[in-house]
């Protein structure tokens, strides 16, 4: 059983950062792949991007080359560092976590935080 807390969300100009956090309490953590997902206004939950119990990472084509996941299994937590971002990307954002890997749909997900807006202006 895993509970997921997310953070790190904000108002921020097109082009500019944010990194978001998701701290994760249970056990057996480091053996679950975690994954972002987001959900704008009016739009279905969408993949953004993964990492796996091994560190291997995965993007969405939206996002690739300016978002980062990763992952301190000492401190049970992830990361998503979100550069260069625009107001596509305005969204509430959502860590899940699975002990399955490399999935990419929100049904594969057990474990869901309660999410992080993020809200980008031009």
């Amino acid at each position: 059983q895993l509970s997921l807390v997310e953070s790190g969300g904000g108002s921020v100009q097109a082009g500019g950062s944010l990194r978001l956090s998701c701290a994760a309490t249970g056990r057996s953590f480091e053996t679950h792949s975690v994954a972002w997902f987001r959900q704008g206004p009016g739009r279905d939950r969408e993949f953004v991007a993964s990492i796996t119990y091994a560190r291997i990472t995965e993007y969405s084509g939206s996002v690739q080359g300016r978002f980062t996941i990763s992952r301190d299994n000492t401190y049970n937590m992830v990361y998503l560092q979100m550069n260069n971002l625009n107001r596509q990307d305005t969204a509430t954002y959502f860590c899940a976590a699975d002990l399955r890997q490399w999935r990419r749909l929100p049904g594969d997900y057990k474990y869901w935080g309660q999410g992080t807006q993020v809200t980008v202006s031009a």
